[in-house]
């Protein structure tokens, strides 16, 4: 990943630590509103790594119903898009989740979990542009299905990506 500084108007606006905030909020919601539970951490990065990505979020499937390990098998370059990425957005995706915990966005469990406080976040997903709102769905969608497979590891082996 480039340095901050040398990305574009709009790279600088996805990349940004209170936008990468809300997007691990999104995922931490979505995963409260389809498990009912507090979120590990790792999945908050993984959906906000996954919704930056042009190339992951505009081949989801349009429900949680499909599994995931034949959505990576029938994607094949998600696994390439993530093998290729990963390491580099979830370096931008960090300092949004130590900003999400500084401002009580998200909070954290004893046990290191992820929870959403009650009306930190409107589950209306809206932003300033089609890109923005798409990209905070997707984040949302991603942490109510990435569980569905099984353990986080299961997940990101599936996915070519490491904690």
């Amino acid at each position: 990943m480039s340095e901050f500084v040398n990305l574009s108007r709009e790279e600088r606006a996805l990349y940004n630590p209170a936008f990468t905030a809300v997007l691990t909020a999104r995922t931490v919601q979505g995963h409260r509103t389809q498990f009912g539970q507090p979120c590990p951490v790792a999945l908050a990065v993984l959906g906000a790594v996954m919704a930056l990505q042009p190339a992951v979020r505009d081949r989801l499937p349009r429900n949680t119903n499909a599994g995931v390990s034949r959505w990576v098998e029938e994607n094949r370059t998600v696994k390439v898009a993530m093998t290729q990425n990963a390491t580099a957005l979830a370096a931008v995706v960090r300092p949004g989740l130590l900003f999400a915990l500084q401002t009580t966005l998200l909070s954290c469990t004893d046990q290191g979990l992820l929870n959403l406080p009650t009306g930190r976040l409107k589950k209306v997903i809206t932003g300033p542009t089609e890109e923005v709102v798409a990209i905070q769905k997707a984040a949302h969608m991603l942490g109510r299905w990435l569980p569905s497979t099984g353990s986080m590891s299961t997940v990101m082996t599936l996915l070519g990506v490491r904690p």
